[in-house]
């Protein structure tokens, strides 16, 4: 008879700790202090947000030098017991056209305020004038106050409601997706040419404002950018990338990275490489100063915890007192979770942007 050695297994006090990826990115939090994070003792603020903004729009990737002709058409256009809808295309960039809804307000004379409104991840921009995205002639109810566009009209704001990249009638519709996120493909496929979607979508804002430039009616100092969740994101880095903005309303995503994006899951396109090793959310949002700026969060937001967002609040008021601008940061609070809050957020805002 053969004899046989008898079985050893690991002693469960000798398995090693820290096998999941977590652990050692975790660490790395840690330990990471942000390169070009805002501090006190800096001299000249100004300085600092002219180095981090340049900083930030190298990370997310290759912009266009030159701007190719908006090709401006009108699709369709009503009358709306708000003001009148008219859906219009324009082309940001070669193959690459959006959709939007242009929403004026009834019994306004122009120049028109106006505010660019962002879905986040949804059926599309439809939802900002309350219609079905199939058959626009009919409504549809909107839940969590994501109909932008009519929430403006109905305050006397006009509103510029852009169809982001990925979704709406601008997800992928000729390429299979790997994923059951429409933005994630898209979003790997922008790293690999050097570009990230986030940078393509805030260009698509900038390419709006040129649309609204071109209208002759606008407030153009006066022209700003609200949106919840993936909205919210694209919200706050227009409003610190991009100077023709003035105010800014993100709802939804402010919060730090540490415990929003880098703690829980989300989707590929929150992600820019290499951005946390320079600054915290807060730092991004400080290049939106001195504007006025509402983050509107949710109570029980389970994406972005509110635990999280009042500690980036208080560095970004450090920064806005820096400036002297303490009073145009605010922070409006919803009894809810991830979703919009019109009533509360405008009500801080408009005062901030009609004094």
């Amino acid at each position: 008879m053969v004899k046989t050695k008898k079985s050893s297994f690991m002693n469960p006090t000798q398995r090693p700790r820290y096998l999941s990826p977590s652990d050692y990115h975790r660490h790395l939090m840690e330990k990471t202090k942000p390169l070009m994070g805002f501090e006190k003792s800096i001299q000249d603020p100004k300085n600092w947000q002219k180095r981090l903004r340049k900083k930030v729009k190298e990370l997310i990737g290759i912009i266009p030098s030159t701007k190719c002709d908006l090709r401006v058409r009108s699709l369709w256009k009503k009358n709306h017991p708000l003001g009148s809808i008219e859906k219009i295309s324009y082309t940001s960039e070669p193959y690459s056209d959006v959709t939007a809804y242009v929403c004026l307000p009834k019994n306004v004379k122009p120049p028109f305020l106006f505010t660019i409104c962002l879905q986040g991840h949804s059926t599309g921009a439809h939802k900002s004038i309350g219609v079905q995205r199939e058959d626009e002639s009919k409504t549809e109810a909107v839940e969590g106050d994501r109909d932008f566009g009519l929430y403006c009209m109905s305050r006397g704001i006009a509103a510029l409601c852009i169809e982001q990249r990925c979704f709406g009638e601008r997800r992928e519709q000729k390429q299979k997706c790997a994923s059951s996120h429409e933005c994630h493909d898209a979003a790997m496929h922008s790293l690999m040419l050097g570009k990230t979607l986030l940078g393509e979508r805030l260009y698509d804002v900038d390419r709006g404002i040129d649309y609204l430039a071109s209208r002759g009616d606008v407030q153009m100092k006066k022209i700003g950018v609200t949106g919840d969740s993936g909205g919210g994101m694209i919200s706050l880095f227009a409003a610190a990338l991009l100077p023709r903005i003035s105010f800014a309303m993100p709802a939804c995503y402010f919060c730090t990275f540490k415990e929003s994006i880098m703690s829980i899951y989300h989707c590929t396109d929150n992600y820019i490489p290499g951005l946390y090793r320079y600054a915290e959310m807060a730092d991004i949002a400080g290049l939106i100063t001195p504007k006025p700026v509402v983050m509107v969060a949710g109570k029980d937001d389970d994406l972005f915890p509110l635990q999280g967002t009042k500690r980036a609040f208080k560095d970004l008021q450090k920064i806005y007192q820096q400036f002297g601008a303490e009073e145009n940061c605010r922070l409006v609070i919803g009894n809810e979770g991830h979703r919009f809050y019109a009533r509360e957020g405008w009500d801080v805002l408009l005062p901030l942007i009609q004094k």
